[in-house]
């Protein structure tokens, strides 16, 4: 695969970030809390997809590992479409080598409609290029987007998800994604590291698991033989 969704939003904040990722990933310091937040949006995601009652879910693992088969996840998707299955979630596209799995797809009578979960109260503009990506690529393979939601968590179990939409916004970035992706795309390859300043971005919006590295706090030898 070329960019995912996670490789673009990576890409954006900081593109030594991304070139990292590809090529020193053993570098990565994922704080505890951090992971801690990752599991409970992982758990939050997960009891979102049956907020509009009975789905089918695309999620197909490599055979013996929690490693996302995406080829066959893609081919699953097309099959659901084909289907028309009224709920899909982890819903699989790719177009040209970039590849993105959207949280719920959801039919109408006339196209679908996009969800994206987020474990959080409110609507940050992280979140909406996020869901953009997802557009982007899926308007793209052809299918169309009506609507764009981003859900967020409600205030009790009662009322638990609450979809914002953010269609005007989201599409608005499509010109945006299509000049961003095809420079992440060819920077990634670069055989040298990339060299970028340290600034706020190594903190917003969110801190990178390659701060120590980069400020110096944790050389490339000793993080190696910390076995992080």
């Amino acid at each position: 695969m070329a960019i995912t969704k996670t490789d673009f939003m990576r890409g954006m904040q900081c593109p030594k970030m991304l070139w990292l990722d590809k090529h020193k990933p053993s570098l990565r310091v994922v704080p505890p809390e951090t992971q801690a937040r990752l599991d409970a949006g992982n758990d939050f995601g997960d009891r979102a997809m049956g907020m509009f009652g009975p789905y089918e879910e695309m999620t197909v693992y490599r055979p013996g590992t929690r490693i996302p088969d995406k080829k066959a996840m893609i081919a699953k998707t097309q099959d659901a479409l084909e289907r028309k299955v009224p709920v899909i979630c982890e819903a699989a596209f790719c177009n040209y080598n970039n590849y993105c799995a959207a949280d719920i797809l959801r039919k109408t009578e006339t196209g679908y409609e996009l969800y994206e979960v987020k474990n959080a109260s409110e609507v940050y503009v992280q979140f909406v290029r996020d869901a953009a990506f997802q557009n982007y690529i899926i308007s793209r393979c052809g299918l169309k987007i009506e609507k764009i939601f981003i859900v967020t968590h409600g205030p009790d179990e009662e009322n638990p998800f609450i979809p914002v939409d953010v269609t005007r916004e989201a599409k608005g970035y499509y010109t945006w994604i299509n000049d961003n992706i095809w420079e992440l795309n060819r920077m990634q390859k670069e055989r040298e590291e990339i060299r970028t300043e340290p600034g706020e971005q190594c903190t917003r919006p969110y801190e990178c698991w390659y701060y120590g590295y980069c400020h110096g706090t944790v050389k490339e030898d000793e993080q190696i033989r910390m076995g992080l």
